[in-house]
């Protein structure tokens, strides 16, 4: 497993008039959670766009149990649980101020080869880093996650 946490503040613009986080504004959350891991593991996203790859989102899950609201440093805890294979899976926690999680997430990206426009396997410069960066047992390789 990989997991880093980022925080933020939530800031004035992300709010509906009842100084909630919008709810769309999460996505974007997400996706600074998603960049900061991987920039923690050594590529920043940017590299993995400049080696040919890109990683569109296919699926997106969430579900609210508190709102988070104006001013508040939020934690965001991102999470790959599962060797990649042609996607890649991330897990999401957000924390309030007071440790209370308010949300949990997932979403699935897939690797597209930005010449070709097909999918392709986590490609080789990437899978180096997940595995090096892995915590607890790696998986076989029976069960990474080859098919859309």
């Amino acid at each position: 497993m990989i997991h880093s946490i980022h925080t933020l503040r939530v800031r004035y613009g992300e709010t509906d008039p009842m100084k909630y986080v919008y709810y769309g504004n999460y996505a974007e959350y997400f996706e600074v959670g998603r960049v900061e891991l991987f920039r923690s593991i050594g590529m920043p996203y940017d590299e993995i766009e400049n080696q040919g790859i890109w990683l569109p989102v296919s699926e997106y899950k969430i579900k609210y149990l508190k709102p988070a609201l104006y001013d508040q440093i939020l934690e965001i805890h991102t999470y790959i649980k599962k060797i990649p294979g042609v996607r890649i899976e991330f897990e999401y926690e957000i924390y309030n101020e007071s440790k209370q999680m308010i949300t949990e997430a997932a979403t699935t990206l897939f690797f597209l080869d930005s010449t070709t426009n097909r999918i392709v396997k986590c490609p080789d410069f990437l899978m180096n880093l997940i595995q090096k960066n892995w915590n607890g047992p790696h998986e076989e390789e029976h069960n990474r996650s080859e098919d859309m």
